[in-house]
């Protein structure tokens, strides 16, 4: 009797899962494990991080895993070390022949892969990965010439005429759970085994395979109207499954079909846009795969090197969000209050980070990846250097957000505004967005005093604007490098 182990990451679910329907498929008998990895979770107890969002959900949805296994006489092993000595130690012990994964085009994951790769050779099994996370990879999608793409539209178009049905049907698990070998497991272990504590507050949204399909009934029933309503941070337009595709706990398969579908068959504006968020997805995950320097390198090479300020004053305003701008400090407190940010405002305050206060994309890329409950590398890394003109297909370095208009823009009446920065909650719409213009009797009679209650801008927007010009003409024009339009 042939068996095999199948080892979870990002795709902590049943349904439509790749590496788990080979697994089925080719063996009698199959073993399923998830590792809480020291590797990774090591450096953040030696920060003194004894609480993370994205452990908490991870934990939630291995319990929802581990229940639906139990259901079919299995169970989900689980593993407390590093990866590399924990997968080929249990593949000894059950007696595998072959480890099933999903890819992941992570640097750092693809190292750990090949390591646990050589030592299974050397027991003489097998390891085999699949793609999972996204709808095309590594070299399916490339230029004529055969060359990966750096522009999004071409490559948007590229995978629109390559995508069929084939790409977008679900891999049928179910059929197969039979041969899910019969286990007891010792269940999922609480947090506090592995060093970390319970949350003080509850996560913002309902982890697990089960809570991605609620929110996903409740995104479709509202999709048709993504497009109009996607970038206003105070109304309930984004689909809000980021973390649920970050983690798995449903399928690129599922979601790509369904905007593609209703897109093409019934002219959903709202899901030709959903759809082309999706593109983007893989596009960044193809930049990783195929330039894996942009992980602590901008993507041009020349932008390596622009001097950016070092001001740990309006770093920590920033992170804070007391930087005088309120739609740029309501961003900031709702990444801090929830792990989420509104996409228009990554963007805003991306854009406020580089080119407002002059401090380098790899400060405010860090800070995203401690607190963002959907925290994604290639995402990450990509939505940064675009926002910092440094990355493929950036924001042109001269198109500099004014976070004042667009704070008129997105958020005219300043609902989200007041529900982020409560102290500016009585000051009048026409003063909401710039409120170091109230005169002194309205900043009165709204309770707030700017420099006492609420700060005033720590920069003038017109005067960062003239030093980011002067920093990247300076630098352009040493590389002789022509502005992209």
């Amino acid at each position: 009797m042939t068996s095999a182990l199948v080892w979870f990451r990002r795709d902590l679910r049943l349904h439509d899962h790749t590496a788990l329907y080979h697994a089925l498929r080719q063996h009698q008998q199959v073993w399923c494990v998830f590792v809480f990895d020291t590797d990774i979770l090591a450096p953040l107890l030696a920060q003194g991080l004894r609480q993370d969002r994205r452990l908490d959900f991870i934990h939630q949805s291995l319990l929802q895993l581990d229940h639906k296994l139990r259901t079919r006489g299995s169970a989900l092993l689980i593993r407390h070390g590093s990866a590399r000595e924990e997968i080929p130690r249990l593949a000894d012990e059950l007696g595998v022949d072959t480890v099933f994964t999903n890819r992941d085009y992570e640097p750092a994951a693809i190292d750990r892969d090949a390591a646990v790769t050589s030592q299974l050779l050397a027991q003489g099994r097998g390891f085999l990965d699949f793609k999972d996370q996204v709808i095309f990879e590594k070299d399916e999608i490339l230029t004529q010439s055969g060359q990966p793409f750096s522009v999004f539209t071409p490559y948007k178009n590229a995978w629109l005429k390559k995508l069929n049905e084939f790409y977008l049907t679900p891999y049928p698990v179910e059929k197969y759970l039979d041969r899910l070998a019969p286990c007891e497991g010792a269940g999922i272990p609480p947090l506090a085994t592995l060093g970390f504590e319970e949350l003080e507050s509850p996560l913002p949204l309902s982890a697990g395979a089960e809570g991605a399909q609620v929110l996903l009934r409740d995104f479709v029933a509202r999709l048709d109207d993504y497009g109009r309503k996607r970038d206003f941070p105070a109304l309930k337009g984004p689909s809000y499954l980021s973390t649920h595709l970050r983690f798995g706990t449903l399928s690129i398969r599922q979601l790509a079909a369904y905007a593609w579908g209703r897109a093409t068959h019934r002219g959903s504006e709202g899901a030709a846009v959903w759809l082309s968020e999706l593109i983007w997805r893989d596009f960044y995950q193809a930049i990783l795969w195929h330039h894996p320097r942009v992980v602590a390198h901008a993507f041009k090479p020349v932008f390596d090197t622009i001097a950016w300020d070092e001001v740990p004053d309006w770093l920590a305003a920033w992170k804070d969000g007391r930087t005088g701008y309120p739609l740029v400090d309501a961003a900031q407190r709702q990444l801090l209050a929830s792990g989420y940010m509104h996409n228009r405002l990554r963007m805003v305050s991306a854009s406020f980070l580089t080119k407002n206060l002059g401090i380098s994309w790899k400060e405010g890329e860090a800070h995203f990846a401690q607190h963002l409950l959907d925290f994604d590398l290639a995402a990450n890394n990509g939505g940064w250097q675009w926002a910092a003109s440094t990355g493929c297909d950036a924001q042109p370095w001269f198109r500099i957000f004014n976070p004042v208009t667009q704070s008129e823009k997105f958020d005219p009446k300043g609902s989200f505004i007041r529900r982020y920065v409560p102290e500016l909650a009585a000051v009048p719409d026409r003063y909401i967005h710039a409120p170091w213009l109230m005169p002194e009797d309205v900043q009165k009679t709204s309770g707030v005093r700017i420099g006492q209650d609420y700060p005033a801008p720590i920069v003038d927007h017109a005067e960062a604007r003239q030093r980011t010009l002067a920093r990247f003409n300076r630098l352009t024009q040493q590389a002789q490098v022509t502005p992209q339009a």
